[in-house]
Order: C-alpha cells, then sequence, then structure tokens
C-alpha cells in the first residue's frame, strides 16, 4: 500500500506539474527529435532538386528565346519575339496560305487514308456515331494540307522540320507498335527451349547505343562491302543508295530505329501477356471461340493499356529522335532528315546561334506535351475499361 501511495502521489505529482507549466516549459514534453522533425523534408529533397534541375533549364530556353544570345558575341540583348516571327515568317509563310489551300486538292490518297485512321481512333470515344468520320476528314485535310504547302509553297526550314519529325514518328512507332506485338504474341503462344533463347536475342539491339547501331548498319549498307548489299545483288538490285539518296534516307533512318527499338515494345507487351488472368481465355477455348475472336475480343482489350504505355514512351521519343539520323546523315543529303531536334542543333551549336535555335526546342516540347497528354488520358480511360470500372 506504501509503495502504491508513493507511485500514485509522483504521477499525481508529474501530472500537477504539467498542468501548471507555462506554454514555453510545455514545448520541452512536446518538442521531436530533430530526425523526426527533419525527415519529410529529407524524403521530399530528391524530388524537389530534380524538379529545380529541370525547371531551370527549361525557363533558360524560354528566356533565351527572347534575346539574340549567341557563341560568337560577348553579350546579349531582348529583342522580343524575332527569333519567333522569323521562324514562323520564312517562305513569305502568311502570303502563300491561300495558294497552298487550292494545291491541296491535288492528289495525296496515302495522306487521306493516313488522316483517316488517325481520326478513327481519336474519335472512338466520342458519344457521336459520326464522330470519328469528321476526326478523319479534319485529320485528312490537315496532312494533305500540310503536305502540299511544304512541297510547293512552305519554303521555310521549320515548317519542313515539323513534317519530317511527324513522317519520321508515325512510320518509326507505328512499325514498331505492329512488329513488336506481332513477335511479342508469337512468342508468349508456345515456350520452349528456342522462345527462351529469342528472348534473350531479341533484346540485344536495345542493349546497343542507337549511334553505334546506326555505325553498324552503314557497314551493312555499303555499296562495295555491306552484307545487305550483297544480299540484294542475289535478287538483281545493285548499288541500292540507302541514306545517299533523298527519296530512301527516311526509309533507311526508320529500318535502323525500327531494329533498335522494336524490342523495347517486346519486352512490354511480352509482360503484359504474361500478366493477364488465364480463365477468360480457357473459358472461350472450352466454348470453341476461334483465335482471331479471342484476340480481338479478349487479349487486345486487355493488351491495351501495356501498349498505350508503349506507344507514350516510343513516340515521344522518336518526335525527338537525334542520334540515329545525326549519325546517319547528319539530316541529308541536302535536308531530307532535318527534323526540329536536328534544325536546332545546327542553328544552336553550327550557326552558333543560341537564342535562334531556343523557339525550335520549345515548339517541339509543345508538340510533345500535346501528344503525350492526349495518350496518357486514353490510356486512363482503357485501363479502367481494362478493369471494368
Amino acid at each position: 500500500m506504501a509503495c502504491g501511495g508513493r507511485i500514485f502521489a509522483f504521477s499525481f505529482g508529474k501530472r500537477m506539474k504539467i498542468m501548471s507549466a507555462t506554454p514555453k516549459d510545455l514545448s520541452i514534453y512536446s518538442r521531436k527529435p530533430l530526425l523526426e522533425r527533419i525527415l519529410p523534408y529529407l524524403i521530399i529533397a530528391p524530388a524537389l532538386l530534380i524538379t529545380i534541375g529541370i525547371l531551370y533549364p527549361f525557363f533558360t530556353a524560354i528566356w533565351y528565346s527572347f534575346t539574340n544570345f549567341s557563341f560568337i558575341r560577348d553579350g546579349y540583348r531582348f529583342i522580343g519575339f524575332r527569333n519567333w516571327t522569323r521562324m514562323f515568317a520564312q517562305g513569305d509563310f502568311w502570303g502563300t496560305l491561300w495558294d497552298a489551300g487550292a494545291s491541296a486538292l491535288e492528289s495525296q490518297g496515302g495522306l487521306i487514308v493516313i488522316g483517316l485512321i488517325l481520326g478513327l481512333l481519336a474519335g472512338r470515344s466520342s458519344a457521336r456515331s459520326l464522330a470519328p468520320l469528321w476526326f478523319g476528314v479534319l485529320f485528312s485535310a490537315i496532312l494533305v494540307f500540310l503536305h502540299s504547302w511544304i512541297s510547293g509553297y512552305g519554303n521555310s526550314e521549320f515548317w519542313h522540320a515539323v513534317w519530317v519529325t511527324i513522317k519520321y514518328a508515325f512510320w518509326s512507332t507505328g512499325s514498331e507498335m505492329v512488329l513488336g506485338t506481332i513477335i511479342a504474341l508469337l512468342i508468349c503462344k508456345k515456350t520452349n527451349w528456342f522462345t527462351s533463347g529469342l528472348r534473350v536475342a531479341l533484346v540485344f539491339p536495345l542493349m546497343i547505343a542507337p549511334v553505334i547501331a546506326t555505325i553498324i548498319w552503314q557497314l551493312m549498307t555499303n555499296t562495295s562491302v555491306g552484307i545487305l548489299e550483297k544480299f540484294l545483288n542475289l535478287f538483281g538490285v545493285y548499288a541500292f543508295p540507302w541514306a545517299a539518296s533523298p527519296t530512301t534516307a527516311m526509309f533507311t533512318a526508320v529500318m535502323i530505329d525500327v531494329w533498335v527499338y522494336t524490342p523495347f515494345i517486346i519486352v512490354l507487351v511480352v509482360a503484359g501477356v504474361n500478366s493477364l488472368p488465364k480463365s477468360p481465355f480457357e473459358a472461350a477455348q472450352v466454348d470453341g471461340a476461334s483465335a482471331w475472336f479471342t484476340f480481338k475480343n479478349l487479349t487486345l482489350p486487355m493488351l491495351k493499356p501495356f501498349l498505350y504505355i508503349a506507344l507514350i514512351f516510343r513516340l515521344m521519343a522518336a518526335m525527338q529522335e537525334y542520334a540515329i539520323i545525326f549519325a546517319l546523315t547528319k539530316g541529308g543529303p541536302g535536308n531530307t532528315l532535318m527534323n526540329l531536334s536536328l534544325t536546332a542543333y545546327n542553328k544552336g551549336f553550327y550557326f552558333k546561334r543560341i537564342g535562334e535555335s531556343m523557339p525550335y526546342i520549345l515548339i517541339l516540347w509543345l508538340f510533345i506535351y500535346i501528344v503525350a497528354k492526349i495518350l496518357v488520358g486514353k490510356w486512363i480511360a482503357v485501363q479502367k475499361a481494362a478493369a471494368g470500372k
């Protein structure tokens, strides 16, 4: 009893001491250890440093785009929108719009087909039944107009760079998505020692730097000692121009890009196929569903989130491609492969006009941002649909 009384008296006395203490005295009891107080700031510090590292060059580029900053002179000054107007207005930009619109009525069957496909894809999510058709007409009109204007009237290097960027991104990303998906589905269809070895071998191109891969392909396509040239000789084709001709330079660059980056699509699609539930496919097999029916109604809808992830990464990378084109032809022959990245590089580091090159980079960033935002929205929608929400 005495011991219990002393414990009670001690605890009661401590409680009374705390209750009678001033706010300054109470801070002693509520103060946390130093490490516990700074721990939240330490956790967000890496993300904060990365954000600063991204935003500082970005806003610096915006500032330089409004100056005449150059490596060939000391100092620089603010010149307003002169770099931007020079970029857009080259080649009598505003004076040729009407003529370009009239010329767009010429036959451009391939561009119309591409525009209709893009429109159908863009308008599928719309509630209106005629939306895909209207989207297709709109995309076709834009593509035909751009092609006609650039080839006949718009001699501005900016619009040429935009057109090269769009063509390269479309053909390289589209080819990689189709080939990568087909190869991945074939690999996952049956697992044995051959397919296991094939999975390892197909990843090898992804381990090679794009510049090194381009040099390898330059040797393979050499008209004197190239193995591909010797192969074409068997079919009576001699001295194929590859990257030396404006008509085949884009094909050669896209071919190298497809060889390097298709394994990336394969890896993502294989991971997606392996993560799909087995029960729907077993039920379809029991019901006697065909392979095409299973792919169209089960495999493809559930694979769409993975396909959109692959499309987002590859399309953004293809729009800003620099290494393959620079190592292959440095944008040539002539200006055949001069996309936005190469044009900005030439203006900034070859002609030493940093301020004049910044608008090209910022326009490229704007294009990538718009495309990524649209595709991420589509990815969220198909992910919810795949989850049944």
